[in-house]
């Protein structure tokens, strides 16, 4: 009986710290979602291309790419030329958002837009 009230505490903290590397709430009410951890086995060309996702009043303040190993001209070019155009995008649970992404950086435009679906639908089930 006490290994498995043990276990389920563990559990439970698991849990909260897990949600709380994905998701925090600024003071300004701004909610930034981190896709790290929520989207580990969404690959680019290369690794993972992990985010994090301004959101406030329902509207994309910006997406911001986070360390990854893709190649730097694809990653730059992705950064550059696709993630600016999440700015502003109203978002509602029913909605997607939809932006173009990069020619010749197939592989890490399709990456980040995986990566921004997951914390967009992680944000309506936990904000």
């Amino acid at each position: 009986m006490k290994k498995l009230l043990l276990s389920m505490l563990l559990m439970t903290a698991f849990i909260q710290v897990y949600a709380d590397d994905v998701m925090r709430k600024e003071k300004d009410g701004t909610y930034v979602v981190n896709t790290t951890t929520l989207a580990a086995d969404v690959k680019g060309y290369i690794e993972s291309t992990p985010v994090e996702i301004y959101i406030k009043k329902n509207k994309i303040v910006k997406v911001v790419m986070l360390k990854n190993q893709e190649t730097p001209k694809y990653n730059a070019r992705v950064k550059k030329q696709m993630v600016p155009l999440y700015e502003g995008k109203k978002i509602s649970k029913k909605s997607t958002v939809e932006v173009d992404g990069v020619t010749g950086a197939t592989f890490t435009s399709d990456a980040v837009k995986e990566n921004v679906k997951r914390g967009l639908e992680y944000y309506w089930k936990h904000k």
